[in-house]
């Protein structure tokens, strides 16, 4: 009998009276903060900065709304440090002014107006193109692409342009050339009943020292302004990601927002399995820019390139404010993307809420840190079993079967574990090499200590911090500097209890693994001593959204496609956790829905497009909500009546409302749930207890002698499940990592409170920005 954990045993629950630890973090730094006069007077009138928040401006440019006090009808004069900028500003009604103010000087810029006499000002805080703005230091050695200007990146962009063809033979989207027209270009209507011709941009360029892409449904020759863009344009924005979850020390390509389709993993990376064909899924960005979506994406947002939640928010940030700057005002944004795709939106969604308004998932992880305890549970199990490199013999002295290893493992095979292992587990170890590296420059023990470490750790030093000299390895003594601390721990851990109590395998079998389980170092060497987690890292991966308690996820409306896991390691016992963490934050899950289907890891091949459409509806829903009430209420109230979860054919057709179930759709169990942990799966460190002989170890009773074997091996004592996790806490939102001075502030600070109405372009008002606001 393989250990099957059903969706209604949620135990473990976050409870929102968990302390904040003091070991969590620099919290009470001083952040880079708002000027003072960022509460703009509203002596001449009121200054509104749409695109962002004064304080987190990027490229030197920025979209402002200056309003004249009641009464005035003046147009006022308009200075940037001390330049005048009247000309620029042009009225949209209502004695209110709209201009994309260029030229920010790096740093503090003031911008006032003058009117009768009287007197506005607001600061705007600028940084460049190339960052950062709240991450903190950025990664050195990093690589620019060709071309860059400068150590930041800094490229100018570049515009091309598509058309759909009226040809049956043409299905894709193909080039065009704005000085020589095609002549069967097609028409679309968009979902707001404009009609124009199917002629895309899109545009290339680079922030935050990597690329991004927008694309847009753009008509040649005519006009557009933030303040008065052409009219297929529905002010929404769809966000493509990539998959995996890896390091790069180089800029890279951002996903496509032309062609890009949800499922397709043909160019996955980390052990993601391709499991459709090119073009069998169809182009979700072609069906979004014919709606009047911008379509956007960056470099950053690829988990499979960058894997930390501050620096891949930052971008989609800076893209933002990009996008309103160029194309104007916001009404709402979605996510889409399977695996380190769904990773990307469900981490910076409750970590950065506001950043997207609606995600869509599929082959869905919550966050990359909670599932790390997985992936190293899955490496020990595998270099105990011999299983984890071939020709590598394993450490147990006992014959076990493959279902015995399975029920040590939680699946019904071992191939998960063997997957996840060759695919994911490299990305924590830091003498792998990564993009921008080399055999001559990446990080080794022995000769180069120095060296670029390829790990998501390290690659998050801003958020996890420094190991403290106490815990040195000989490398880090060399340098007179601590690497990133890991977020993960195995102490007491009892593996494979679940299946002792189930008498799958033998008291000398139990003890023989955990006997010779052992651990990791820093630099993910297999040690004989169990891993023992860095406390302030432990701590910093909870409050900053590293592991995603669901702390704020209830902000954003989510469909998750979930179909069953082939051996691939992208179990479907993950939507059921991040439901569990929903649950367990906030009483409820009503703000996900899951659609199920046979369709591996993405329930159906329509999935992710009929979940676009459907989304699409539940946000212009919200959106239509006016009420004084909190966005998580509007967001579950104002969901159609006709979307909940569901179960699908596989190729498109609803069969039922509801969950398939787990026939079709199986719910198998990690090692950690084995050992005793709940599907909540926010255990990175237990709390411990005493061992207790009586506890349930199966009916086949330990020897005396064994039971010594025990009491020497968890002389500390062994987890206790029913506790919470040691430094389990709610998340903090919109956490900066760095120093007015652009020093770093280790496990970030919180944001100030930004004046009203600050990036009041990033969505209608009924979603607010995420932020606090005064």
């Amino acid at each position: 009998m393989r250990p099957l954990l059903p969706r209604s045993a949620v135990s473990l629950l976050l409870t929102a009276t968990l302390t904040l630890l003091a070991a969590c973090g620099n919290s009470t730094a001083p952040a880079h903060q708002l000027h003072a006069e960022n509460a703009s007077s509203d002596s001449a009138g009121t200054f509104t900065v749409l695109s962002n928040r004064p304080d987190l401006i990027s490229g030197g440019d920025a979209l402002v709304e200056f309003a004249n006090r009641e009464g005035s009808s003046a147009q006022p004069r308009l200075t940037l440090n001390g330049h005048d900028v009247s000309a620029v500003f042009a009225p949209v009604g209502s004695g209110r002014y709209w201009g994309l103010v260029t030229g920010l000087a790096q740093g503090a810029n003031t911008l006032e107006a003058a009117n009768g006499g009287q007197a506005s000002r607001i600061t705007l805080i600028n940084h460049g193109s190339g960052g950062p703005v709240f991450s903190g230091p950025q990664v050195p050695h990093w690589q620019c692409q060709q071309g860059a200007l400068d150590t930041q990146c800094n490229q100018a962009p570049v515009y091309r342009w598509y058309y759909k063809s009226t040809s049956p033979a043409k299905p894709t989207l193909q080039s065009y050339d704005p000085a020589s027209p095609p002549s069967d270009v097609a028409s679309t209507t968009t979902d707001q009943g404009t009609t124009v011709p199917f002629i895309v941009r899109e545009e290339t360029g680079y922030i935050a020292r990597d690329q991004y892409k927008i694309a847009v449904l753009f008509q040649p020759g005519q006009p557009w302004s933030a303040a008065a863009p052409q009219p297929q344009f529905n002010h929404k924005v769809l966000v493509t990601h990539g998959y995996g979850c890896g390091v790069a020390y180089a800029a890279g390509d951002a996903p496509e927002v032309i062609t890009y389709q949800p499922l397709n993993l043909q160019a996955s990376t980390n052990g993601a399995v391709p499991f459709t064909p090119d073009g069998v899924v169809p182009d979700t960005g072609v069906r979004a820019l014919g709606a009047g979506f911008a379509v956007i994406s960056t470099a950053l947002d690829n988990s499979g390139h960058h894997c930390d939640v501050a620096s891949q928010a930052e971008s989609l940030v800076m893209l933002k404010e990009r996008v309103i700057e160029q194309l104007g005002t916001l009404r709402y944004t979605i996510g889409i993307g399977c695996s380190g795709g769904s990773l990307a939106q469900q981490w910076i969604a409750n970590a950065y809420p506001g950043v997207y308004q609606g995600v869509l998932l599929a082959c869905s992880f919550p966050d990359a840190w909670s599932s790390a305890t997985q992936v190293l549970d899955y490496h020990l199990l595998n270099l105990y079993f011999g299983t984890a490199t071939v020709g590598v013999g394993g450490k147990a002295s006992l014959p076990w079967t493959p279902l015995q290893v399975a029920a040590v493992e939680g699946s019904i095979t071992p191939v998960n574990s063997i997957t996840s292992d060759s695919g994911f587990f490299n990305v924590i170890e830091p003498a792998t090499a990564c993009k921008g590296t080399t055999a001559d420059t990446v990080y080794n023990a022995v000769g180069r200590p120095d060296g670029v470490r390829c790990s998501i750790a390290d690659l998050a030093i801003n958020v996890f911090a420094p190991r403290p000299p106490q815990v040195w390895s000989a490398s880090e003594k060399t340098l007179g500097r601590g690497f990133a601390g890991l977020a993960v721990d195995n102490v007491g851990v009892q593996y494979g209890l679940q299946a002792l109590q189930q008498s799958l395998i033998t008291p000398a079998m139990f003890l023989d693994l955990n006997e010779k389980i052992g651990g990791i170092d820093i630099d993910a060497n297999a040690t004989p001593q169990r891993l023992v987690a860095d406390p302030a890292a432990l701590a910093n991966a909870y409050r900053s959204g590293m592991i995603n308690t669901a702390s704020h996820y209830d902000q954003t409306a989510i469909i998750d496609c979930r179909g069953p896991d082939p051996g691939a390691s992208h179990d479907a016992y993950r939507s059921f956790a991040l439901r569990a963490r929903l649950d367990a934050a906030h009483g409820g899950h009503a703000n996900q829905l899951i659609w199920e289907g046979p369709y591996p890891l993405g329930a159906d091949t329509a999935c992710q497009n009929n979940a676009f459409v459907a989304i699409d509806r539940w946000l212009a829903a919200v959106e239509a909500d006016t009420r004084a009430v909190a966005l998580p209420k509007k967001i579950v109230d104002d969901r159609p009546a006709d979307l909940g979860d569901a179960c699908y054919n596989g190729t498109g057709i609803k069969l039922s409302d509801g969950l398939c179930g787990d026939v079709l759709v199986s719910i198998y169990a990690t090692p950690r749930m084995v050992a005793g942990d709940a599907i909540t799966t926010l255990t990175s460190k237990c709390q411990l207890k005493p061992l207790n002989r009586t506890d349930n170890y199966g009916p086949t009773a330990f020897t005396d002698a064994e039971w010594q074997r025990m009491l020497a091996l968890f002389e500390d004592g062994v987890c206790d499940f029913s506790k919470p996790g040691v430094s389990v806490q709610p998340g903090i939102p919109w956490l900066i990592y760095q120093n007015a001075d652009g020093s770093v502030i280790y496990g970030g600070s919180t944001l100030p409170v930004a004046p009203v109405g600050s990036g009041r372009g990033w969505a209608s008002a009924s979603f607010g920005v995420g932020w606090p606001s005064s």
